[in-house]
């Protein structure tokens, strides 16, 4: 596709590769921007809920206006090939960021605070992430967070961490989860989440706590050689404390199994 033109984009290098499809660099040849395209695999185009999910990143994303979340600019199809114009972003996910190794305090608590307050963004605006993970929080090459990949996002009455709330499911919703159905990354889940209960912006709180322990230890809160492993530690134990692994790191509150103790 590179030197292609696609509606008024002009694709001009690959980027990558993600689980739904492939990211290009572009120009925007009305605007003479350069932007990332994000396309739809082929074989997945076909199938509506991951063609609902795609949709949905887009306009959950789109509803949003924050520094510290990634800026949609138009989704849009090329025959059969639905695609999502963002922001060109320069760095690396955060998942490469860490990298295996604890990160200074210093550091952890300065994305850690950007992410919180993207997250806080997008809970006023009565969006729950649901699927917060290191390879979707993107630290550009300036050291700032950008939140990626709203297509697990869901509809919620919640204000703000830390508040009761019930949740408005869409047609599109339902098609994705179903009652009961826990969706997201199992490492990152939170115990309510992985019940496939009704869920709030406390939710997307553990799951960060989990992403914080993450950076400050170096290593994952939950793991284990199966699905099942992970899920029974989730809901049944409680990560190693991390000043175990990283002595300057105070207890982890974030994720405790209670949400009302968060």
């Amino acid at each position: 596709m590179i030197g292609h033109t696609i509606a008024h984009y002009r694709i001009v290098r690959h980027i990558g590769d993600g689980g739904m499809g492939v990211v290009y660099e572009a120009e925007d040849l009305k605007l003479g921007r350069r932007v990332a395209l994000k396309f739809l695999a082929p074989t997945l185009a076909a199938d509506p809920q991951t063609l609902e999910r795609f949709g949905r990143e887009a306009r959950s994303a789109a509803a949003l206006s924050h520094p510290g979340i990634c800026t949609i600019f138009e989704i849009n199809d090329q025959g059969d090939r639905p695609f999502i114009a963002m922001e060109l972003l320069d760095g690396r996910t955060l998942q490469a960021e860490i990298g295996g190794r604890p990160m200074s305090i210093e550091r952890v608590v300065e994305l850690g605070l950007e992410m919180a307050e993207a997250l806080d963004a997008a809970h006023f605006r009565g969006l729950i992430h649901r699927d917060v993970k290191p390879a979707n929080v993107f630290v550009t090459a300036a050291g700032r967070v950008k939140l990626l990949d709203f297509g697990l996002a869901k509809g919620a009455v919640t204000r703000g961490f830390g508040r009761d709330a019930g949740t408005t499911a869409t047609a599109g919703e339902a098609m994705i989860t179903g009652p009961g159905v826990a969706v997201g990354t199992v490492a990152y889940m939170s115990p309510e989440q992985a019940r496939g209960q009704d869920l709030d912006a406390r939710t997307d709180l553990f799951s960060l706590g989990l992403v914080l322990y993450e950076m400050a230890t170096g290593r994952q809160a939950f793991q284990g050689s199966t699905t099942a492993v992970v899920f029974d530690g989730i809901l049944h134990g409680a990560p190693e404390a991390p000043s175990a692994v990283n002595p300057k790191v105070p207890p982890a509150r974030a994720v405790r199994e209670e949400r009302d103790r968060r």
